[in-house]
Parts: structure tokens; C-alpha cells; sequence
């Protein structure tokens, strides 16, 4: 109980952080930016400058009501193609200067088409955000229940995989900035497999490539589940 009331209280100040920060940011550039007669120029900068952190702490507050949705279990469900699904986020999703390789193989589940569309959404950014130039990406369904997301990038300490899984937790722990993640991405992948009884599990990819790879293994009827924590 203890370690649970901990992690809410360590959430909710993570939280309040995150929030505060760009509204701070906000002030400043109204309060600083704009005393005066600033001219022309500089009040569109300062205006881009506004809009933009307003963009992400929409994205933020979004995400905070995705997680919280997540956690609240699933209203209604139905069959739901994780193949036929994870090549529309796929074409969707920003691949410039990207090797993409699909591997897919039918694979229907049970579960809210929505969600599950988030965290296929969820993992391919990942892979976009924190890959290199002229890498790579590798998405597939499997018939025995598994979707695999692998990327190259930086190259992660092993060590340091669980905890990217926690929100608010980056590879590097920096301020971010407009537009950039604020580290909720995996946890609410996480999130939304536990809520279809999946079991999400990360692991690193070894130099010199890098990156991560992030296998969800989804129950399907006659297959057992074998457990594949931070399997690479």
C-alpha cells in the first residue's frame, strides 16, 4: 500500500512539473517577449512560440486522459485485426529517411479498436522519436498472439529499459521541448495492454544499431503464453 500511495504521489508531482513548465514558458514569453512596442517580427515569433507550447500541453493533457482511460479497463470490445490495423497507424505514421520492414500476418483479438489504435500510434512514434538517421524499423504480427515493434537508435542500457516503461521517464532526464515527448508514450502502451490482458515487455538492441525492441504478446485461444520479459 505503501509503495502504491508513493507512486501515486511521485505521478501526480510529475504531473503538476510537466504542467507547470510550459505554462511558465507561456508567461515569460507574454510578460518579456511582448513589454513595449515590439516590432512586427517579433511578435510572430513570439506567437509561433506560444502556439507551439500550447500544442504540447494539449498533447500532454491528452495523454494524461488517455492513460487514465487506459487504467480504467475496457467499456466495450469487439474482434479487431491487429494486422490490418498496424498497417494503417504504420502508413500514417512520419517515416522519412526510414527503412521500414513489415512483416504481417493475420492476427485478430479481442479489444476496443480505439485503444489499441493508441497503442499502435503510441509504439511507432516511439520508434520514429528515437531513432537515427538512415535506420530502421521493423513492425509484425504473428499468429501466436505477438506484435513486435523494433527500432535502431541510441544504444540503451539494459538496465535502464524498465523504467522507461514508468511515465514521465525518457532516455535522458532533460527539460523537453515543444513538440517532443513527454515521456508517456510507453507507459500508456503498457497501460493499454494490460487493459486487453496483454503482456507488454521491451527490450534493448545490442550495438552497434541499437534502439528497442517492444514485443506485445496478446492472449489468442489455444496458444499458452510464455513469459518474454525484456526478450530481445
Amino acid at each position: 500500500m505503501e509503495q502504491l500511495v508513493s507512486a501515486q504521489r511521485r505521478f501526480a508531482a510529475n504531473a503538476a512539473h510537466e504542467l507547470r513548465t510550459p505554462l511558465a514558458v507561456q508567461r515569460a514569453a507574454a510578460e518579456i517577449g511582448l513589454a513595449g512596442d515590439p516590432p512586427p517580427e517579433k511578435v510572430a515569433r513570439i506567437r509561433a512560440k506560444l502556439i507551439g507550447v500550447a500544442d504540447s500541453s494539449e498533447h500532454l493533457i491528452e495523454s494524461l486522459l488517455l492513460l487514465a482511460v487506459s487504467e480504467q479497463g475496457l467499456e466495450s470490445t469487439g474482434p479487431v485485426d491487429l494486422a490490418e490495423l498496424a498497417a494503417a497507424e504504420l502508413a500514417a505514421c512520419p517515416q522519412a529517411g526510414l527503412t521500414v520492414v513489415r512483416t504481417f500476418v493475420p492476427l485478430v483479438v479481442t479489444g476496443d479498436r480505439v485503444l489499441l489504435g493508441h497503442l499502435l500510434r503510441n509504439l511507432l512514434m516511439n520508434a520514429v522519436r528515437h531513432n537515427r538517421a538512415g535506420g530502421r524499423i521493423a513492425v509484425s504480427t504473428s499468429a501466436d498472439g505477438e506484435l513486435t515493434v523494433c527500432n535502431t537508435g541510441p544504444v540503451i542500457d539494459p538496465a535502464d529499459v524498465p523504467g522507461l516503461l514508468e511515465p514521465f521517464r525518457r532516455r535522458a532526464e532533460r527539460q523537453h521541448t515543444a513538440g517532443e515527448g513527454a515521456g508517456l508514450g510507453l507507459s500508456i502502451a503498457a497501460s493499454i495492454a494490460r487493459a486487453h490482458e496483454a503482456e507488454l515487455t521491451a527490450g534493448a538492441n545490442p550495438g552497434p544499431e541499437g534502439g528497442l525492441t517492444v514485443r506485445v504478446r496478446f492472449p489468442v485461444p489455444g496458444v499458452a503464453r510464455t513469459s518474454r520479459t525484456n526478450r530481445v
